[in-house]
């Protein structure tokens, strides 16, 4: 438990102590840049969640990929669907990488995108120790494909957010390429448009329509079968929905008090209504593995709103310590909670750190 706690209050410590930055409460996610610190806090986060071993509940599966590999072309490699992840399984047995190869090139694009939607946040160490507990912790550290198609579509969202619709599409289709179910985020390019909403809608759904073909018409049906028909239930998925629930709420109730550019607005006011519709579903579906993976990508919304919750209730421009530490807790909690209770949290204990474990 050392290192995810080490890594949550070292980075709320930062959170505590450096206020928001003027930039992101001025012009938002227009703001996103990455200095020589966020550099280094990338550079960390790709170590420690790339050379882990042994850690995550679909660890094995993994290994199993990567033997699947030795016996591969890269035809065969892509026919077996998220061609990424397969190709870069196939470089990895070609180039002697192993498996520490895959997840650390893996972690690199996951840790660019969180790095980078942080910065573009008004308190971007509160984003990141809001993602520590749930996004770090168990999905880049346990679900590697969809934790890569995570920061590459938060990567999408930047851009979308400002207004950069083609970008937003590449960096989606990027990401449906290491998991395909990244092809569903391309729609809230046509539902956040503030500008040629009829032309936006046209080509986003042309280009949807092409994804869809692409990445997931061959699977449709055994993805139907697999989450749906047999009613995959995916422990946990109601608490991780409500998470999304809370900050969906707080959006729908305050968000007068958020001040964003309009694009940005809309983008999250979507954002929020899927979450609520996917805390609705988990519910009403006996199916919830597919619901809650879906809401995976409803995630960076948690960010938004804690980033921006301690100007909204606060005073704009001040540090607002104590809704900070209000939000800090409320984070802690989920860590102490996921890592003590959660059904499947002895597959992530201990941390083992992969050079550590091979020096001795």
């Amino acid at each position: 438990m050392l290192v995810y706690w080490s890594m949550f209050l070292s980075v709320s410590a930062c959170a505590l102590v450096l206020g928001p930055r003027a930039a992101s409460l001025a012009y938002g996610m227009q703001s996103a840049r990455l200095n020589s610190g966020w550099v280094l806090v990338w550079l960390v986060l790709t170590l420690l969640i790339g050379y882990r071993f042994e850690v995550g509940g679909d660890w094995g599966t993994y290994l199993r990929h990567l033997q699947e590999a030795r016996y591969q072309d890269i035809n065969s490699a892509v026919a077996k669907g998220d061609p990424a992840y397969r190709l870069l399984n196939l470089l990895a047995v070609k180039l002697g990488w192993g498996i520490s190869g895959v997840n650390v090139v893996s972690a690199s694009l996951f840790s660019a995108g969180l790095v980078y939607f942080c910065r573009g946040l008004p308190r971007p160490w509160l984003a990141l120790a809001a993602a520590i507990p749930y996004m770090v912790t168990v999905v880049a550290m346990g679900y590697t494909r969809q934790s890569v198609a995570l920061g590459l579509a938060m990567l999408g969202l930047v851009a979308l957010a400002r207004q950069a619709n083609l970008w937003f599409v590449f960096w989606v289709l990027c990401a449906a390429a290491f998991h395909k179910s990244a092809v569903l985020l391309l729609p809230i390019a046509a539902l956040a448009a503030t500008n040629n909403r009829y032309w936006t809608a046209l080509w986003i759904a042309v280009a949807t329509a092409l994804a869809y073909v692409v990445f997931l018409q061959d699977s449709v049906d055994t993805l139907y079968i697999n989450y749906v028909e047999a009613r995959y239930q995916s422990q946990g998925a109601f608490v991780r929905a409500a998470m999304n629930l809370v900050p969906a709420c707080i959006y729908l109730v305050l968000g007068r008090r958020f001040r964003m550019q309009p694009g940005e607005a809309r983008l999250w006011l979507w954002f929020a209504i899927i979450s609520i519709a996917l805390f609705i579903g988990v519910i009403a579906t006996p199916a919830t593995t597919a619901v809650d993976r879906i809401a995976l990508y409803m995630l960076p919304l948690q960010l938004v709103v804690f980033s921006y919750l301690p100007e909204v209730l606060g005073t704009r421009g001040r540090r607002n310590t104590g809704y900070t530490c209000l939000v800090l807790f409320y984070y802690a909690t989920v860590l102490f909670v996921w890592l003590n209770y959660a059904t499947h949290a002895f597959a992530w204990l201990p941390y083992r750190f992969y050079p550590i474990e091979a020096w001795f």
